[in-house]
C-alpha cells in the first residue's frame, strides 16, 4: 500500500475536475465532468465495436446490444452502475483515476468502505455490501475490454480477508410471515375495494407460491403479453399454475386451492381479475381515481414490501417490538420465508416451489422452523 504515494503522480487527475473533500459534498456525485470513467451507464463491448461495422451490420449490432442488456436484470444493471459511480466519485475526491483498475487503489477503497470514511458522515458498509461493490467494479472493468481487475491480487484479497475477519456478522433474516400472521394481515384489508382485493391476491399468491416480490408484480394474465413480464398465470380446476422466468431459466410453480375461500389464493386472484376487469397484460396494477379504477401500469416491486410492512403493523404482529423495529423486521421476502418455514412437507417440495438451486438454501429456512424440535439436553438425560 505504501507504493500508492509514489504512484499517485501517475494516476493523478487534473484538479480542475477533481474537487477535494472540502470542495464537494460527499453525497454529491453529480459534480463530476462526464467521462467514460465516471459514467453511470454500463459499458458494452458491442457498443464500442458498432462504429467500425459496415452499415448493413449495424442493425444486428443494435439487436446484440439489446441482448447484452437482457443478460442481466434491470435491478442488477442499476446496482452495477450505481456502484461504479460511487467508486469513481471516491477516486475523484482522492485525485485518483478509476481506470486503469489498480488493485492498490481498490484495496484502499474497500478499506474506506469498511471504516466508514468513503464519504463524509457515511456509516461503515457491511461486508456483504463491500463484496457487492467489489463484484460491481470487477464486472464494470471487464466490460471495458482489457481493463480487468485482478481480485486475487494481494492488495485486494488480503484486505478483504481482514475485513471479513474483523467485521463479518451473521445475516439478519427478515421475519417470516406465518399462516396465522397472514390470516390476521388479510383481515386488515377491505374486501369491498379494488385495492383490498388486489392486496389480498398479492399476499396470498406471494405466500402460497413462495415468490419473490419482483416475481409477484412481474406476472401477466397470460403468455407473451408484455415485454417486461417475468411470467404468467393459468387458472385451472385444481389451482393456479404460475410460469416464471428466473436467472437459471423457466420454472413452473403450482399454487393449490385453499381450504376456504377466505384464504384461497386462487379465489383471490379470480376475484381481482373479475372486478378489476383485467383481461390482458400485467396482472397486478395500480388502483387510481380514489380506488374506483385500475390503470394499465404494472406495480413496482417495492409496493409488495410496503404492503407487507403495512399489513403486518396493522395486524399487530410482533407487538413486543416498537413500530420502527417491526417495520425493519418485515419485507416482501417475509412471504417467501413464511411458506418455507411453515410448510410441513419434504424439503424437496419446498426447494422446487422456491426455485432454490441447492437444498442447503432450503434447509436454512427449515432449520429455523425446526428449532428445539429435538432436545438433545433432555435426550442426554439432563
Amino acid at each position: 500500500m505504501g507504493q500508492i504515494i509514489e504512484q499517485n503522480s501517475e494516476k493523478h487527475v487534473e484538479k480542475s475536475s477533481a474537487p477535494s473533500d472540502s470542495a464537494a459534498g460527499d453525497n454529491d456525485v453529480s459534480v463530476a465532468e462526464p467521462s467514460a470513467e465516471n459514467s453511470a451507464s454500463l459499458p458494452s463491448p458491442v457498443a464500442e465495436a458498432t462504429a467500425a461495422l459496415p452499415a448493413h451490420l449495424r442493425r444486428l449490432a443494435d439487436r446484440a446490444r439489446g441482448y447484452v442488456e437482457a443478460s442481466s436484470s434491470a435491478n442488477t444493471r442499476k446496482a452495477y452502475a450505481s456502484d461504479w459511480k460511487h467508486f469513481a466519485a471516491w477516486c475523484r475526491r482522492q485525485n485518483l483515476s478509476p481506470l486503469p483498475p489498480d488493485p492498490q487503489i481498490v484495496g484502499l477503497y474497500i478499506t474506506a468502505l469498511a471504516s466508514g470514511t468513503a464519504e463524509r458522515g457515511a456509516k461503515a458498509n457491511s461486508v456483504s455490501t463491500i463484496e457487492r461493490r467489489l463484484s460491481s467494479l470487477s464486472w464494470n472493468c471487464a466490460q471495458r475490454g482489457d481493463q480487468k481487475l485482478d481480485r486475487k491480487d494481494r492488495h485486494i484479497a488480503t484486505v478483504l480477508a481482514g475485513i471479513r475477519n474483523t467485521h463479518a456478522a451473521p445475516p439478519r433474516q427478515k421475519e417470516a410471515v406465518l399462516p396465522e400472521h397472514l390470516i390476521a394481515m388479510l383481515e386488515t384489508l377491505d374486501r369491498g375495494t379494488l385495492r383490498g382485493m388486489r392486496d389480498r391476491a398479492m399476499l396470498l399468491v406471494g405466500f402460497a407460491g413462495g415468490l419473490r416480490r419482483s416475481e409477484i408484480v412481474g406476472l401477466d394474465c397470460g403468455r407473451d403479453q408484455t415485454e417486461d413480464g417475468r411470467g404468467w398465470v393459468e387458472i385451472l380446476d385444481k389451482g393456479l399454475l404460475v410460469t416464471l422466468r428466473g436467472k437459471t431459466g423457466w420454472r413452473e410453480v403450482e399454487i393449490g386451492r385453499g381450504s376456504s375461500d377466505a384464504t384461497c389464493p386462487v379465489v383471490a386472484v379470480e376475484s381481482w381479475i373479475k372486478f378489476a376487469r383485467v383481461a390482458k397484460g400485467p396482472l397486478f396494477r395500480r388502483v387510481r381515481d380514489q380506488g374506483r379504477d385500475v390503470g394499465p401500469d404494472r406495480l413496482n416491486d417495492r409496493e409488495v414490501a410496503r404492503l407487507v410492512k403495512r399489513a403486518a403493523l396493522a395486524a399487530g404482529i410482533r407487538g413486543d417490538l416498537s413500530e420502527g423495529e417491526r417495520a425493519e423486521k418485515f419485507s416482501g421476502h417475509s412471504l417467501r420465508a413464511g411458506l418455507a418455514s411453515s410448510a410441513e412437507v419434504d424439503e424437496r417440495y419446498v426447494q422446487k416451489q422456491l426455485g432454490h438451486a441447492s437444498a442447503e438454501m432450503t434447509r436454512k429456512y427449515q432449520r429455523r422452523r425446526d428449532r428445539f424440535r429435538v432436545n438433545l439436553t433432555k435426550a442426554s438425560g439432563l
